[in-house]
């Protein structure tokens, strides 16, 4: 059984469709309001015969800002999320661009390749535009945060992540300079594609344990993902 499928129980499903609504400020994680959100994307999110467990936002959003094509969503969608969307863009981008300044990559240890067979302990980690693929552990307590800043596209294929030692999906951050695209990979944590140009998601086949937010598209195909909200709620 997939690891994410475990989750996609009736109680988890119930769990959920209150996590549809929009929670106080004082519950908002560091990410502010997008801590709300499983999926948001700038211009539109396009759905095909996957699942997310959690709530789906677009904003600004475009003609056609929300498309739905077989794919089961437990949580809130546009337009019933285009109200809390809007603030949960602004919080998104405004930590994007945290992450993108010079003092967070001053710091950082830098990773090559494709990060296979690599075990990470928390930390902030400089990436290059290497494909990723294979196995890459994360070992650390339920406290560890771990930071990858991307130069460049985050893109994968058959790429795995594993937490060990009690680390959370959720305190990891994928912070690309461009766009994310992955293909059949089973990601954990959250992917900030956040440039105004080609700050793009696209998910095929696969699993996300975390967040995807784009600052256009968010687009998945035949992919199970899992915001943080219902992983929090499972523990």
């Amino acid at each position: 059984m997939n690891n994410l499928q475990k989750y996609l129980s009736p109680c988890l499903l119930a769990t959920s469709a209150l996590l549809a609504i929009s929670l106080p400020a004082s519950a908002h994680g560091p990410l502010g309001a997008a801590s709300e959100f499983a999926v948001l994307g700038g211009t539109n999110v396009t759905c095909t015969g996957g699942s997310v467990v959690g709530n789906v936002g677009v904003s600004p959003g475009s003609a056609v800002p929300y498309t739905n094509t077989g794919c089961t969503i437990a949580g809130g969608t546009p337009p019933a999320t285009d109200q809390s969307a809007a603030q949960a863009r602004a919080d998104f981008l405004g930590e994007y661009a945290r992450f993108q300044s010079p003092s967070s990559s001053a710091s950082c240890t830098a990773v090559t390749g494709s990060l296979a067979a690599r075990n990470l302990e928390p930390g902030v980690y400089c990436v290059d535009a290497v494909a990723k693929t294979g196995l890459l552990t994360l070992t650390g307590p339920s406290t560890g945060v771990w930071t990858f800043l991307v130069d460049g596209a985050l893109t994968g294929t058959n790429f795995s992540v594993e937490m060990a030692g009690g680390g959370q999906p959720c305190n990891v951050y994928w912070v690309p300079r461009l766009a994310a695209t992955l293909t059949t990979s089973a990601l954990k944590g959250n992917i900030l594609a956040g440039d105004d140009t080609l700050g793009s998601i696209t998910l095929t086949g696969g699993s996300l344990a975390g967040q995807a937010f784009a600052n256009i598209a968010v687009t998945m195909t035949g992919t199970s993902v899992i915001g943080c909200r219902a992983l929090q709620a499972s523990q």
